[in-house]
């Protein structure tokens, strides 16, 4: 069985990232999606922050082939494979529904999150730079993905104005990075990801200029920096 989860990990990865050469044309939820259309949603990163996603493809479907291939029978590799495949198959369909349910999408991308997280919590310490650290970049990029859809889903629907959305979003982000980058000192991929993130919403609210959502990002960065300068490991 432990031979069997390395396979489905590598073949997940792989329909993972497929899937936007089959859904083609998906550059993030569309105003006409919601209610209250948002054309540049201030919790949103710059377009270039995006590219990030073809280092996660390519690191994934490296880690998990290695992964399968020679280590196969790894027990140090097993506790991570059930919830990382979970959480790449979750990954396999989300542009479809993205295109189809913004908020379906959303609720999609946090279980994703979830998964991202329990496989990082449970990678083992052996190949680090293809059994850790893939995995640490993914989920410090869904942790950023989930609460950028959790504040476009919350602006286009109206429930708060795009700002203020973007500011409770970012919030959790926040408070979930530097919680779980503080539990994962071995981990700084993590951090780094996020951080990335934070510098694509400076850029992205630099003109025109939004103060408080700068403000707070600049904030996070600071303190996901902190936490690692706690490490003494």
């Amino acid at each position: 069985m432990t031979r069997l989860w390395s396979l489905l990990c590598a073949l997940a990865a792989l329909a993972f990232a497929a899937s936007p050469f089959v859904v083609t044309g998906f550059n993030g939820f569309e105003p006409s999606q919601f209610p209250v259309p948002l054309e540049d949603p201030p919790v949103q990163p710059a377009g270039y922050a995006f590219a990030i996603w073809g280092l996660i493809y390519l690191w994934l479907i490296a880690g998990t082939l290695f992964g399968a291939i020679a280590r196969g029978d790894d027990i140090d590799w097993e506790p991570m494979r059930k919830p990382l495949f979970a959480s790449l198959a979750l990954g396999a369909v989300w542009l479809p529904v993205a295109q189809w349910s913004p908020v379906l999408a959303t609720v999609l991308i946090w279980l994703m999150l979830a998964t991202a997280l329990v496989a990082l919590f449970r990678a083992g310490d052996t190949d680090r730079w293809l059994q850790q650290a893939p995995v640490a970049i993914y989920a410090g990029w869904l942790s950023a993905a989930s609460c950028v859809a959790l504040g476009v889903v919350i602006g286009g629907y109206g429930w708060l104005p795009p700002t203020p959305a973007a500011l409770l979003a970012l919030s959790i982000g926040m408070a979930l990075a530097v919680t779980m980058q503080y539990r994962l000192h071995r981990a700084p991929e993590y951090g780094i990801t996020v951080i990335w993130a934070l510098i694509g919403v400076v850029v992205s609210n630099w003109q025109p200029f939004n103060a408080a959502v700068i403000g707070l990002a600049v904030l996070g960065m600071i303190a996901i920096l902190g936490v690692r300068g706690t490490d003494t490991e």
